[in-house]
């Protein structure tokens, strides 16, 4: 049975599957219109974007602006880009920050939106969760799926988590924003200007 995307949305923001699980209760975010063209898929919501309803309404996401050169405007306009993480509720704390996502969500929502979404043609995997998911033959570390990113392209592109806990990760790597963000700005553009033209 298919479900024009409005109505899959209706469904996914009213799931309660793992209720249970969730320290504050189901809020599942997540941003989609037919015309998107550039699909973000990241963790999970942490406790502010719980409270906003706006995915990436912290700091992870400035600097995921920042490495796109993006403005809000754009990067909350549905019908350029759209918005989904692993697990699309806050999945509560663990011993050291956000539990990880919660495991239903992929399998249940994440094949059905991307079905409705036919105009997307990137989609940026940021952190383990996205890429082990969606990239089986990535190689092991992090570290060197996102050194390899061509190798995922022209769909995928696999980036780690822009949260302030990774700046000693950025600093040890610097080759991540001298060769991997230009290449990153340039795949962002071609995506984008593919919907407008």
């Amino acid at each position: 049975m298919s479900h024009t995307l409005n109505e899959l949305l209706v469904q996914v923001r009213s799931c309660h599957l793992c209720a249970e699980h969730l320290p504050l209760g189901p809020r599942p975010v997540v941003r989609a219109q037919p015309g998107a063209r550039l699909m973000i898929i990241g963790q999970a919501p942490g406790t502010k974007v719980h409270a906003s309803g706006i995915p990436w309404d912290d700091a992870s996401g400035k600097r995921l602006r920042e490495w796109l050169q993006m403005d809000r405007e754009t990067f909350y306009d549905e019908n350029r880009v759209a918005i989904m993480p692993m697990g699309f509720c806050y999945p509560g704390k663990g011993r050291s920050g956000d539990l990880p996502p919660r495991p239903e969500c992929a399998p249940q929502w994440h094949a059905p939106l991307l079905a409705q979404l036919p105009q997307v043609s990137l989609v940026l995997l940021i952190g383990q969760y996205a890429q082990q998911y969606y990239l089986p033959q990535r190689p092991a570390s992090l570290t060197e799926t996102v050194q390899q990113w061509q190798r995922f392209g022209p769909r995928y592109f696999p980036l780690p988590h822009p949260s302030p806990r990774n700046q000693l990760w950025l600093k040890r790597n610097p080759w991540f924003e001298a060769e991997v963000l230009p290449a990153l700005r340039s795949a962002v553009t071609t995506s984008m200007e593919k919907g407008s033209g």
